[in-house]
């Protein structure tokens, strides 16, 4: 009901919880902000609310004020849940009972980037298939085997929608936008942000975005894309190199002009800011992120992760709890 042309005011309730990110939150409220101006009339209308009313600080220490506490007996045409780091600690019980009533008076219901952990502790996604932000993928799919965890940018199943982060939301939006007051004001809201919509919603969320280098050098492009497949087993260039039909010396000078690396280098890069991602990001044992990022053994990504960071994994996911 609510992804279908209207001229009815739509209302949404943004909650969000601690330690969000703002982007993810922009994405989400803003384009509703441009309809608004692009039109010259009011089709949205919404409030941002936090579990107790009091303003929330973001992942970026910025500080978001709101309209008020969450009220879950309150109707509403769209919900959506904001959220990212430590989620399940800032999902409290009285939160997620308090999501299960709401989502009986909303007519869509949405998880943005951790938003989708949020709905799926709160057991509103089980059956359904849903997305969260790519670093997180793995674990979401393990944690909740009830849903099915795909890696689509953003995913629509019944009354519900989740996204795996700020780009996806905003172009989400612009699908809703679209499908409401049409695509001249999508394509109006779009261009107020400078902003080519050029994802289909069941793109992959890759690990790196390549931006114009995915464009201009085909090449590098689906070698990294092969990289990143195999972070834990990871491949020797030359057979990269084969994937993408050139020669080791022609692949080597391509990733030379486009990211001044070598092929190796990089690949040795990705799987180490994968490392660390999963030191500072999550409780998963040393062993575990060894064999998830390729190294050998707990010493041998610890060599490479001090040469890299200067501190070795367990100084790394000491700070991060500081």
């Amino acid at each position: 009901m609510v992804f279908r042309h209207s001229d009815r005011p739509l209302h949404a309730t943004i909650l969000v919880l601690p330690e969000a990110s703002v982007m993810s939150l922009a994405a989400t409220l803003d384009p509703m902000r441009a309809a608004n101006r692009v039109t010259g009339a009011e089709p949205y209308r919404w409030q941002v609310v936090s579990p107790d009313g009091r303003p929330v600080a973001t992942s970026c220490g910025l500080s978001v004020q709101v309209d008020g506490p969450f009220r879950p007996d309150q109707d509403c045409d769209l919900l959506v849940v904001v959220a990212a780091f430590n989620a399940a600690r800032h999902a409290t019980p009285a939160i997620l009972s308090a999501l299960r009533q709401g989502a009986r008076r909303t007519k869509l219901l949405g998880g943005v980037e951790a938003g989708s952990w949020v709905l799926a502790m709160a057991g509103l996604l089980d059956q359904r298939r849903a997305t969260t932000h790519w670093e997180d993928l793995e674990d979401f799919a393990a944690r909740f085997p009830q849903l099915r965890a795909i890696p689509d940018r953003w995913v629509i199943d019944g009354p519900v929608f989740t996204t795996g982060g700020a780009a996806p939301t905003l172009d989400f939006m612009l699908a809703l936008i679209r499908a409401r007051q049409g695509f001249d004001v999508a394509l109006n809201v779009a261009s107020l942000y400078v902003y080519e919509e050029v994802r289909l919603p069941s793109d992959a969320q890759p690990l790196v975005s390549l931006g114009r280098a995915g464009r201009t050098q085909g090449r590098v492009a689906l070698a990294i894309r092969i990289m990143e497949k195999h972070l834990d087993s990871p491949l020797p260039v030359a057979r990269i190199a084969a994937q993408v039909k050139c020669s080791t010396r022609t692949l080597e000078g391509l990733f030379r002009d486009t990211v001044q690396t070598a092929p190796g280098a990089y690949y040795r890069s990705l799987r180490l800011q994968a490392a660390r991602r999963l030191v500072t990001d999550t409780d998963l044992g040393m062993a575990e992120i060894a064999v998830r990022t390729g190294f050998a053994s707990i010493a041998s990504l610890s060599r490479a992760f001090r040469r890299r960071f200067g501190q070795p994994p367990s100084a790394a996911r000491r700070d991060s709890k500081a």
